[in-house]
């Protein structure tokens, strides 16, 4: 099993620091966001470098850790087309650097007609997908100059919000270079949450081929609202979930959320008694 976690939940760190803390926890791969996780690292464009990311990738591979995903969270779906133009141009500075960072996928969820990401009532409608598909198609292009991948991950409030969704998106763009986060817990809601078992096996069925990470944590239902929580402590059917992983996806890289490092052990002994079963 190939476990990991994202970086900045270590917290904002010189690097070599982050990654030996990350390290003595006994991961081998991480999700890093510069911007929240390298202490010192400026986000404005044009400021990244070769050399700036092989330093980062040496600090990290000195650990013995992969970076599996670089971490570039932006809004898709934002109806100011020239704030979203911005964003876009950042991810693809990610695009273009993410081999030197020694990475081949930058990932993103794909946000709401909400410039701030709260959920509105668009993101269900046939405008909102094809500003995100213009996005999408968009970083694509850009990821198959570079030889790398565009990594989307669903959620149940933005616009790419359910398996069908996730698959039609898939279809619209059209190439290899579209790979999906699948966090299982993000497509669930207080509304459809007695289907995860459904929704799970869905998704595997309409995307299975082209899901490159998981993402691991657990959900309770909290005071009518659904709340992540460290995996193994919630109510996701993880033995669902780790069954068709090892039948479809051998050795991913399975990156956890909801973590502290004072904590995540649990978490990492609830996931690894997976690998024996």
């Amino acid at each position: 099993m190939r476990l990991g976690v994202r970086a900045h939940d270590f917290g904002k760190l010189p690097v070599e620091e982050l990654a030996g803390r990350i390290a003595g926890k006994g991961f081998s791969c991480v999700q890093l966001a510069p911007s929240k996780a390298i202490a010192g690292f400026d986000t404005d464009l044009g400021r990244l470098s070769p050399g700036f990311a092989c330093h980062v990738k040496e600090a990290f591979q000195r650990h013995h850790l992969q970076i599996a995903v670089l971490g570039c969270y932006i809004n898709l779906a934002d109806p100011d087309a020239g704030q979203r133009q911005r964003q876009l141009a950042r991810f693809k500075e990610y695009l273009r650097h993410a081999r030197d960072f020694g990475c081949s996928v930058v990932g993103t969820e794909t946000g709401s007609v909400n410039p701030d990401f709260s959920f509105h009532p668009g993101n269900r409608g046939e405008e909102a997908f094809q500003t995100v598909l213009g996005s999408v198609r968009e970083m694509v292009a850009e990821a198959e100059r570079f030889g790398v991948f565009v990594g989307i991950e669903g959620v149940e409030r933005y616009v790419i919000s359910d398996p069908p969704r996730i698959r039609r998106l898939i279809d619209g763009i059209g190439s290899n270079n579209l790979q999906i986060i699948f966090d299982p817990v993000n497509l669930l809601s207080v509304e459809n949450y007695r289907r995860q078992d459904a929704i799970i096996t869905e998704s595997f069925e309409l995307f299975g081929d082209r899901i490159a990470i998981l993402h691991a944590k657990d959900f309770v239902v909290d005071g009518g609202s659904l709340r992540s929580v460290l995996s193994g402590q919630g109510m996701l059917n993880y033995g669902l979930l780790m069954d068709l992983i090892k039948a479809r996806k051998p050795y991913i890289n399975i990156l956890m959320e909801d973590t502290h490092p004072e904590t995540v052990e649990d978490g990492v002994r609830f996931l690894r008694s997976f690998s024996s079963t």
